[in-house]
């Protein structure tokens, strides 16, 4: 084979194979969609497990009134009109158990409806 050709071969053959093993950044994953409804006087589901540097949607779906969740310690809020929804994309970056409140007055049962996020590594 001609070295002329032979090293322009390789090197292209060597660049396709290399992008064949590169890993997405954390920054480049898909997030992952989770669903949570919100009726008189709760969430559902009112627990969700989440992982330290993985990028989640939380999509907030109000089903009587309107709704809205806020975790003060991640600086994450949104809020949903009755029969709509709302969506916040964030990535963890902390672990721990963090409590979300609702954060529309949506009645007398309103300061008892949590949501808890468990953040692993």
């Amino acid at each position: 084979m001609n070295l002329k050709f032979a090293l322009p071969t390789v090197f292209i053959t060597l660049v396709v194979g290399a992008q064949l093993f590169v890993v997405a950044s954390p920054s480049q994953r898909v997030p992952c969609r989770i669903e949570v409804t919100a009726r008189r006087f709760e969430f559902a589901p009112s627990e969700i497990t989440l992982k330290k540097g993985e990028p989640v949607v939380l999509v907030l779906k109000s089903i009587d009134v309107p709704h809205g969740f806020r975790f003060r310690e991640l600086g994450i809020e949104t809020k949903a009109g009755k029969g709509q929804t709302s969506e916040v994309a964030f990535t963890p970056d902390k672990t721990g158990t963090f409590v979300g409140h609702c954060s529309v007055f949506c009645g007398s049962g309103h300061g008892g409806m949590t949501l808890t996020l468990h953040i692993v590594e």
